[in-house]
């Protein structure tokens, strides 16, 4: 099950050894895990959920805009430790996320599709140490998995 934890953003950028890699103004934050199971249909699931996810106000403050709706943008960040599971001692087991090469391919797929849904995406530097800044709005931040459908 491909993970996203989604955010709603005033703004967020993302750097790499203080260079600046990504940055959107009014969008969607999303942290992305990939696990071993994890296939282009999970991936084509969540980017054509998450854009049109109806979680921005309209006239009348209630939630009923999408980022397509807006014309707002998405800063997508691989986040592998979406699958640190921690029940055992203190030290997270990462050993349920995806390799590197299906992660990155999966994440970059994940990407294209949005962007095929009409959504700008700007991106973080996979596997990269990053910096994330983002003024989360609300705050809206939601958790969906490609499996619980």
């Amino acid at each position: 099950m491909m993970k996203a934890v989604v955010q709603r953003a005033v703004n967020a950028s993302v750097t790499v050894e203080e260079e600046s890699v990504g940055a959107i103004d009014s969008g969607l934050v999303v942290l992305l895990g990939v696990t071993h199971e994890d296939t282009e249909e999970d991936a084509r699931y969540l980017a054509k959920k998450i854009p049109y996810l109806r979680i921005f106000e309209d006239e009348e403050g209630k939630m009923n805009h999408s980022l397509v709706d807006l014309g707002g943008h998405m800063l997508s960040i691989s986040q592998f430790t979406l699958y640190g599971d921690c029940r055992k001692g203190r030290r997270p087991n990462f050993m349920q996320a995806a390799k590197p090469d299906v992660a990155e391919d999966l994440y970059k797929t994940f990407n294209h599709m949005v962007e095929d849904e009409g959504v700008k995406v700007e991106t973080g530097e996979f596997g990269a140490m990053m910096n994330v800044q983002l003024t989360n709005a609300g705050p809206v931040t939601l958790i969906i998995d490609s499996k619980e459908r």
